[in-house]
């Protein structure tokens, strides 16, 4: 029986990145283990499964043999030997999933702060040159009386029921089970003068103001991190990192694809049948395009390096800028009386020749009422 792609084991797309492929062999683990599945054989195997497939993407070179020669790549020695960084990570899983409930015991570090996500918006001139923004996040920042440790005196004490661990064993029949320590609330310390500011917790709300250089040539959905920046953790943890992320709002002239521009050029109709020189608009002034003599609407004039250079870009893009022909409004007498000489000089079987477009479609309506009518 061939084996099933590690990708769809893990229920992950090919993108996934490190820490969704923790969180999906989590899943798997938690459901198909042996120990919470005794003398199921298809659970087992569904397991071991999960494991290979893990300890295979988890490990970055494993992962790209994987990715380019599939299952071959670990047969007849070609996959390197056995173990690898990827193991361990698997270790210390099975230790954050079956710790509470097969008393693992272990001590752990308090968990950092939450990262957060903010949101600015741009102009199209500040994403394509960069630019300093002033942002105002609300978020948990370490109390200032106490210094984030949440003691008034800042004293704290090693918790004496779960000995700094935070979490206690219970045995509850036949199974032992960790929980959080009901003396300190999971933080293995306690506090005799919690701070009168933070009541304790060694944080308090707070609006953080920051300033954030915005690189050039960003685009939406670009994220910045800055790290530490998120929310404070609880004492003796680490904040977590703030990511904000880029949002361009729409511009009159221009609308951006990837590194290119494009933005639309009205022309009289004169000017496209006997051809002009326009001025055009760059984000670095103005520029000269030669529309030649009967151009049609649509046409597109290419300006090299009149883009964007983006951040992951070596080279600026171009900008396109699309003819629309324009049809004249709010006319004297005198023009419609030579617009009506000139449209009479188009009659006849003579006036096909100078409308291609309008010529071939009516051959193409014409062919369509024949087939509906035959």
């Amino acid at each position: 029986m061939s084996k099933r792609d590690y990708y769809e084991v893990l229920g992950v797309s090919r993108s996934a990145t490190e820490d969704e492929l923790k969180k999906a062999y989590r899943r798997a683990a938690q459901k198909h283990h042996p120990d919470r599945n005794p003398g199921d054989k298809a659970a087992e195997a569904s397991f071991k499964e999960a494991k290979e497939a893990y300890e295979v993407l988890s490990d970055g070179g494993k992962r790209r043999m994987y990715d380019q020669h599939g299952h071959a790549a670990f047969e007849h020695g070609m996959g390197g030997g056995n173990g690898g960084p990827g193991f361990g990570d698997v270790n210390d899983i099975f230790g954050d999933i079956f710790g509470d409930i097969f008393g693992g015991g272990r001590q752990r570090a308090p968990r950092r702060g939450a990262d957060l996500r903010y949101v600015v918006e741009l102009d199209l001139e500040e994403a394509v040159f960069g630019v300093e923004k002033r942002i105002d996040v609300p978020t948990l920042v370490a109390c200032k009386p106490c210094g984030g440790s949440g003691a008034e005196d800042g004293k704290v004490e090693t918790c004496k029921t779960c000995a700094g661990r935070g979490q206690v064993r219970m045995q509850r029949g036949i199974f032992a089970v960790q929980q959080a320590c009901p003396a300190c609330g999971g933080r293995g310390q306690t506090i005799a003068r919690p701070c009168k500011s933070c009541h304790g917790n060694g944080r308090v709300e707070e609006e953080k103001v920051l300033q954030v250089k915005i690189p050039a040539g960003v685009d939406n959905g670009d994220r910045i991190r800055l790290s530490g920046e998120g929310e404070a953790g609880p004492p003796g943890a680490p904040a977590g990192d703030l990511y904000v992320e880029v949002s361009v709002r729409e511009h009159a002239v221009f609308q951006r694809d990837g590194n290119d521009l494009y933005c639309e050029v009205p022309v009289r109709f004169s000017q496209a049948a006997l051809g002009a020189d326009i001025v055009v608009p760059t984000l670095g002034g103005e520029a000269l395009i030669k529309v030649p003599l009967e151009t049609q609407t649509g046409k597109l004039f290419r300006l090299r390096g009149k883009g964007v250079k983006s951040v992951r870009a070596h080279a600026p893009g171009d900008l396109l800028c699309r003819v629309v022909v324009e049809t004249p409004v709010n006319l004297t007498a005198r023009q419609r009386e030579l617009l009506k000489e000139f449209e009479a000089t188009f009659d006849g079987e003579h006036g096909a020749r100078h409308s291609p477009r309008s010529s071939g479609f009516l051959d193409s309506v014409k062919a369509f009422w024949d087939r509906m009518t035959s």
